[in-house]
């Protein structure tokens, strides 16, 4: 891919389109890492709604384990959306340009750790959770935190819900009939042609991803979460090469 084109992923300074293809990017990771993962450890992790859900109905049945365990994942996805506040607020206090490549950098480290010793993980238990579901939770957090602040709260990737709900409102304005309102413009109700084009994309890739991440974790097990980090690898580098660059230039240690 062109440096330019990389460059205007995770640049500082964002563009509708520079958003709207980082978001489809982090759509298809999302979705793969989601999919995969419940091949994985059985459980998805981008699902905080029913997490919280489960939270309740466990209490309130007495399955003190159970609420213990949703909780853990929970915390773990709250963790991963505070870390991704606290470095972009960090980057952005000393104007460097990695200031949304650092979580996603971030992010690829740990979908590594998943490949490499994810296995191992499920063995290790906290709060009757397994390291692997906190792990996989927290990657979650981390990117929705991340994309959310990227695109001031018009794009969310690890979870449909939202998107789902909002494609439907677009729809339903589309096909409203302006019977009688021809002449009454601030009354008039039209369908927002290009966030319904971004919302269906982000849907897409996230269902795309799905397929690439169940197929890819039923041939190759963990490891098939190291392409997903190879790709965000991917996008982190440039920006990162030019807080280097800068550095050095500025002649510091």
């Amino acid at each position: 891919m062109p440096i330019a084109f990389l460059r205007g992923l995770t640049s500082p300074d964002r563009t509708d389109q520079g958003n709207r293809r980082l978001g489809c990017t982090l759509s298809f990771v999302a979705g793969a890492t989601n999919a995969g993962g419940f091949l994985a450890v059985g459980q998805y992790t981008s699902h905080m709604s029913g997490l919280v859900s489960s939270i309740g109905d466990n209490a309130v049945l007495g399955q003190t384990t159970l609420v213990l365990s949703a909780a853990c994942a929970l915390t773990s996805f709250v963790s991963g959306s505070a870390t991704a506040a606290i470095l972009i607020n960090w980057g952005r206090l000393r104007l460097v340009s990695s200031i949304y490549a650092t979580p996603l950098l971030l992010e690829a480290a740990l979908l590594v750790a998943f490949a490499l010793v994810g296995s191992h993980l499920l063995t290790h238990r906290m709060l009757d959770t397994s390291l692997t579901v906190a792990l996989l939770c927290y990657v979650m957090g981390l990117q929705n935190a991340m994309i959310t602040k990227i695109s001031k709260a018009e794009i969310r990737t690890t979870h449909v819900t939202g998107l789902i709900t909002d494609i439907g409102i677009e729809i339903g304005k589309g096909l409203y009939w302006n019977r009688g309102r021809t002449s009454d413009r601030s009354h008039y109700v039209r369908a927002n042609r290009p966030r319904l084009y971004l919302l269906s994309s982000l849907l897409a890739m996230f269902v795309l991803g799905g397929f690439a991440g169940a197929i890819g974790f039923s041939h190759f097990g963990f490891l098939a979460a190291l392409p997903l980090a190879s790709l965000l690898i991917m996008l982190t580098l440039v920006p990162v090469i030019d807080d280097i660059g800068a550095i050095r230039r500025r002649g510091r240690p």
